[in-house]
């Protein structure tokens, strides 16, 4: 997915603000099985998904928790090192060779403060991120196993055709075993 085109799903900005933001724009690319951002650790950089999946997880005891996939046109960050530049909670591992845009956060603060179409693009972007992350929460409150998976089904069908049956039972919060179940049933 071009840059262009994932900003403009963000938030609408003029030509001259547009290519101000590309201009700190850099593409990079990484190898499957890479940890692009990592627990405990302040991140400086904020990714969009150009070409490839990625996956947000936590470690407990014994295992991980996944709780987030993004794919292209999707964003990568951490809020937490983001917004108040603190240690985030989540690791971003690749699962496929990937191609991002990144931008370095201190690139778009510095923007913010210059270009009153950038400043709003970040706003909506906050809010963007901020309604995903209410409707995951009350997905994984309110709705069963069964459920969520439907919707994964319904609203990003290639995630269950290019990641791990593993993966996608954490992020469902069960086992594979229970995923083997609810896929049999719906067929």
């Amino acid at each position: 997915m071009n840059i262009d085109l994932i900003i403009n799903n963000i938030y609408l900005l003029p030509d001259t603000s547009k290519e101000l933001l590309k201009q700190s724009i850099t593409e990079v690319q990484c190898k499957k099985g890479h940890i692009l951002l990592k627990a405990d650790t302040i991140e400086k950089n904020i990714y969009f998904i150009k070409k490839g999946i990625a996956r947000a997880y936590s470690h407990k005891p014994d295992t991980e928790i996944t709780f987030w996939f993004g794919k292209e046109g999707d964003t990568i960050i951490s809020m937490k090192s983001y917004i108040a530049n603190l240690k985030g909670y989540e690791n971003i591992e690749l699962l496929e060779d990937c191609e991002l845009y990144e931008l370095k956060a201190e690139n778009l603060q510095r923007l913010f403060e210059t270009d009153i179409y950038i400043a709003n693009f970040g706003r909506r972007f906050a809010e963007k991120e901020l309604i995903k992350t209410e409707e995951r929460l009350i997905s994984r409150q309110v709705r069963t196993a069964t459920e969520r998976y439907k919707e994964l089904l319904k609203n990003s069908p290639d995630i269950v055709q290019r990641v791990q049956l593993g993966h996608i039972a954490s992020y469902l919060g069960i086992t594979q075993v229970s995923l083997s179940r609810i896929r049999a049933e719906i067929r």
